[in-house]
């Protein structure tokens, strides 16, 4: 029998966030559930695949970063579904594929690359776990070689610097013009959060959408199942 797919996500109380994550799951034909604030949540989820007589799931984490959620919320929902063999799979996290959605998104604004006058912020949701901040400072490092003026990386909570900072930081190294990148899978709060910063810093500045829903982050859920290790028993 093939372990059904279940995806996870944290939940918002945006219910953009929820419709956009239901959206992107339902074309590779998983099962969405959230870990908070959203419906289906995972252990109902998996409670309910357990009734139907399944012996195991392989759960995929939509989180793009080994943080809290990751590393502590997760693992407990898990160890309270009992009679369940559950696999968990990698988070996407910095995924070479998420980098590539990320720059179309970015592109898609009109933000041109080759314009020697604009700075980049790469606005990512932010952790008390400096771990998770440095893979999306790196992230910034690596595109800084795309951009002939600078990227900042900026966040949303938790940590710094904020967007307004980040902006600022982007102007004193001689930016004119901004766009800023998501960092998030989808809508919600926090984005919204960032895109209204940023407009009060920067007038005019041009603003991606989040990475979801894509083809390629589809794709990207399913080499994460295949790549899944074994349940335990």
């Amino acid at each position: 029998m093939t372990a059904p797919l279940v995806v996870v996500a944290h939940g918002s109380r945006d219910p953009r966030s929820a419709a956009t994550i239901r959206a992107q799951v339902a074309e590779i034909g998983a099962l969405p559930s959230f870990l908070d604030l959203s419906e289906p949540l995972l252990t109902d989820v998996l409670r309910g695949l357990r009734e139907q007589g399944h012996p195991e799931a392989v759960v995929v984490p939509l989180l793009l970063g080994r943080a809290y959620h990751a590393r502590v919320d997760l693992p407990a929902v898990v160890r309270a579904v009992p009679g369940l063999r559950v696999s968990v799979a990698d988070v996407l996290g910095v995924d070479p594929v998420l980098e590539e959605v990320a720059l179309d998104r970015l592109a898609e604004t009109g933000a041109d690359s080759a314009d020697p006058e604009l700075g980049v912020v790469l606005a990512a949701v932010g952790s008390s776990r400096e771990p998770a901040n440095e893979a999306v400072k790196e992230l910034a490092r690596r595109w800084d070689k795309r951009f002939p003026m600078s990227v900042a990386p900026a966040f949303a909570s938790a940590t710094k610097p904020d967007v307004p900072a980040a902006i600022a930081k982007l102007r004193a190294r001689g930016a004119r013009r901004f766009a800023v990148a998501s960092w998030f899978l989808a809508p919600g709060l926090l984005p919204d959060r960032i895109a209204s910063l940023a407009r009060e810093a920067a007038p005019g500045v041009l603003l991606a959408d989040p990475l979801a829903p894509d083809s390629r982050v589809g794709e990207l859920i399913l080499c994460r199942y295949a790549s899944a290790p074994a349940a335990a028993a």
